[in-house]
């Protein structure tokens, strides 16, 4: 485990991983009803996720975080509008619309990533190891997760008629209120009784989120692998789809570097910036696809580059935030 912490990569990372594995040697298990239905318990977690999130969310704590206009702006303009037009102009330039079969599913899954909002606790912790804004950090995070959950869908909308078991408009948005938006307002509006409980218990609340992920990724492949739908996929494909996700970050990380110096940024409001604005998040990720899609094989298909995307993403920012703290801490010991 050590090791693991050292490189940047979470031991829930290599239980994503594990879980996929265990898809491709059982998948029966995952698709079985009898006795009881594992997809429909990850359904049903996903309000679960969300209420939690809404009872862990300090309106208090977000008012304080308004100061700072320009960063949240440049922030969130990234991860909705910059990260989404990138793949926009990758797609068109590669000829995703003329993909053939399940190929098509890795280009949807692709700009699924890039429609996704930030993560919330990995960025902050980043932030405050590279020694960055800290308050802004979680205010971002926190108001990015909301916002996702309304502009993930309306990006898709371009999409979603292209894949099989797609819901329609109507039925995004009623499980969108049914899965997220009550839960969501149910646990904002218990906050000020039970807050201060469930920041007491995040660490269990976070580990029912990671279940829940598992158990989507789980018995997603499980369709995905029992339907042959990686059957037509080259071997390299899982090289050339992590290329691509670390080539996409660190496209949007230069770009945001660049914006931060134009827009004349002290170092702590860059590295908030620069960490918030390019990470996504797969707990959302994982939680969507189920509000956005049906057909659990094509979700498993859909998850892929998100997934990649996850787990090179804490490997990266993790050296960077090793290296940003080691040259802070170079010019303390030089003003010393």
């Amino acid at each position: 485990m050590g090791f693991l912490k050292k490189i940047g990569l979470e031991p829930f990372v290599i239980m994503l991983f594990l879980s996929i594995a265990l898809a491709w040697v059982a998948p029966e298990i995952g698709i079985d009803r009898d006795p009881f239905s594992l997809s429909d318990i990850a359904t049903w977690g996903v309000a679960g996720i969300f209420f939690f999130y809404g009872l862990r969310l300090n309106r208090d704590k977000l008012k304080a975080g308004l100061v700072n206009v320009r960063l949240h702006m440049l922030v969130h303009i990234s991860t909705f509008v910059v990260f989404p037009l990138i793949m926009l102009a990758v797609m068109h330039l590669f000829g995703a619309s003329s993909a053939q079969g399940n190929g098509r599913y890795l280009w949807i899954g692709s700009f699924f990533l890039a429609t996704l909002p930030s993560t919330v606790s990995s960025s902050v912790v980043m932030v405050s190891i590279a020694g960055g804004n800290i308050p802004a950090a979680i205010f971002n995070a926190s108001v990015s997760s909301l916002m996702g959950v309304f502009l993930t869908p309306v990006w898709m909308s371009l999409f979603l008629e292209k894949v099989d078991g797609a819901n329609g408009l109507g039925e995004v948005i009623f499980k969108l209120i049914v899965q997220v938006l009550v839960p969501v307002c149910l646990g904002v509006a218990l906050n000020p009784k039970f807050g201060a409980f469930a920041e007491a218990h995040k660490k269990a609340l976070r580990n029912f989120d990671q279940t829940i992920i598992l158990l989507i990724v789980y018995t997603s492949f499980c369709d995905s692998f029992y339907k042959k739908m990686f059957s037509g996929f080259p071997p390299t494909v899982i090289i050339e789809l992590s290329v691509c996700m670390v080539a996409l970050f660190f496209a949007v990380y230069f770009i945001i570097g660049i914006l931060c110096r134009l827009m004349g940024f002290n170092r702590p409001d860059t590295i908030t910036a620069l960490f918030c604005g390019s990470k996504k998040s797969l707990v959302h990720g994982s939680v969507m696809s189920k509000v956005l899609f049906d057909n659990p094989a094509v979700i498993g298909v859909i998850l892929l580059p998100t997934m990649l995307y996850h787990a090179y993403q804490l490997i990266v920012v993790s050296v960077l935030a090793k290296r940003f703290a080691r040259t802070a801490a170079e010019f303390r010991r030089e003003a010393d």
